[in-house]
């Protein structure tokens, strides 16, 4: 049985999902806050608190960890050195996902803030 095995299908294929969620992780890490999809948005949260989570401890195993899963040397040091130190204290909930009132311009997509907190 398939219980609690949904993920998000924002790509075609399982390829393009996976470097959909790099693409969009590493943007997030380096602006702090992108406009994208509402589906996207949801899609990305999880990961991105989970880097988050992984960059606040800082050690070559969790370095390595990170630069596997966004394969972007800037971008991961930047988790390290910028982003993750200011949720030190801090035990979840690292990002906020903020909805827009109006659609994308040519098909009407929901579309939404997601930013660091």
């Amino acid at each position: 049985m398939r219980h609690q095995r949904h993920k998000y299908k924002v790509g075609t294929s399982p390829s393009h999902r996976v470097s959909l969620m790099r693409n969009l992780a590493v943007e997030v890490i380096d602006h702090g806050k992108i406009k994208t999809t509402h589906a996207k948005c949801k899609a990305i949260q999880p990961y991105v608190e989970k880097l988050i989570s992984l960059g606040r401890v800082d050690s070559v195993a969790n370095r390595r960890l990170a630069a596997s899963r966004l394969n972007n040397k800037e971008a991961v040091q930047k988790l390290f050195s910028e982003v993750s130190p200011k949720y030190t204290e801090r035990k979840g909930g690292y990002t906020r996902i903020t909805k827009l009132a109006d659609g994308r311009v040519g098909d009407n997509a929901k579309m939404s803030f997601i930013s660091l907190v």
